[in-house]
């Protein structure tokens, strides 16, 4: 199956601060927040939801097409991509900015607080889907968190062209109108959120979880260290466990390495169970590094995670698409 990951392309400024961000927080003071964190450790890292997603699936062997803005800075970050199996023959290069910025400071809890500048990004809208089937036949977009005109665009385009297409509205969520976000939901095959942005996607679009499954094929819901959840129309949720006892280093990019383990296994025609389990799989190995592109894609380590969450099986299943003995 040949993947278009379409969405934000970045550098991470990735901080940890060593106190707890609840603690620095006055009840009667909220409407007046003025805050300085003092962190003790500085990572810049290559991000972005589109290129770890493509990150991820070039690792699982599937030679995605990364499709995003980028700025002139992108040389070194795209030998990086291509040397891990990503196709970025439809990057778009801008003459006017810079590559986006993701600046995330994380606390002892693994609470977040972040910015994003989005630069080169904002002209993701130019970049014309039909180019891109063109010069490699796609079986299959997934649109995720990227300028909103392009998030629309794109998704227009992959109904015009009749490609199936994913949607994964995530951290665009707060920008996006509601006209925006029930065009980018209706008719997709998968449908990504995690469990907060579930609940706004449905006050958003002004959709009950009925209504949004009326619209979608399937409802993937990451729930952090409770798994994921799995909803289809007229039928029984299907819940499967997130891998045990990860020592967290670093939460920044597990739900994009959660979507490159369940596409590639739902592209090799899979289950979904075992989509999921593979995706928490690979959600494990993030999550244990620093850095969303900082971890290594070994198959007889991830098949052994496999083996031990989630059985013989499972494991059985995957090793014959990773191309390893079970």
């Amino acid at each position: 199956m040949r993947i278009a990951v379409t969405g934000s392309i970045a550098t991470d400024h990735l901080m940890a601060f060593p106190g707890r961000f609840v603690d620095q927080l006055l009840p009667d003071q909220l409407e007046h927040v003025s805050l300085s964190f003092l962190v003790d450790t500085l990572q810049v890292r290559r991000g972005g939801v589109a290129a770890n997603i493509a990150f991820g699936l070039g690792g699982l062997l599937l030679e995605p097409v990364l499709v995003g803005a980028v700025g002139p800075d992108f040389a070194e970050y795209e030998v990086w991509l291509k040397e891990h199996g990503v196709d970025t023959g439809s990057v778009y290069v801008s003459c006017e900015h810079q590559t986006a910025r993701f600046m995330c400071m994380t606390d002892q809890d693994s609470n977040q607080i972040a910015a994003f500048y989005a630069g080169a990004m904002a002209e993701a809208g130019r970049i014309d889907l039909r180019g891109v089937h063109d010069r490699t036949p796609l079986d299959l977009v997934l649109v995720s968190p990227n300028d909103p005109g392009a998030m629309v665009r794109h998704t227009e385009q992959a109904r015009e062209l009749g490609i199936p297409f994913a949607a994964d509205p995530s951290q665009q969520l707060a920008r996006l109108t509601g006209a925006e976000v029930r065009s980018l939901v209706t008719g997709a095959r998968w449908l990504f959120t995690n469990e907060y942005e579930s609940a706004l996607l449905r006050e958003r679009a002004g959709w009950s979880h009925a209504e949004v499954l009326d619209r979608v094929g399937t409802w993937v819901t990451t729930l952090g260290a409770q798994g994921v959840r799995i909803d289809r129309k007229g039928e029984p949720a299907l819940t499967v466990p997130a891998v045990p006892d990860v020592h967290a280093e670093d939460p920044t990019g597990v739900g994009d390495a959660f979507r490159s383990g369940f596409l590639a296994a739902v592209s090799w025609g899979l289950a979904m169970e075992t989509a999921a389990q593979l995706g928490c799989a690979m959600s494990a190995l993030v999550l244990a590094t620093v850095g969303s592109q900082a971890y290594e894609i070994r198959p007889e380590r991830l098949l052994a995670t496999v083996r031990a969450v989630y059985g013989g099986r499972a494991a059985g299943l995957l090793a014959a698409k990773l191309g390893r003995p079970a």
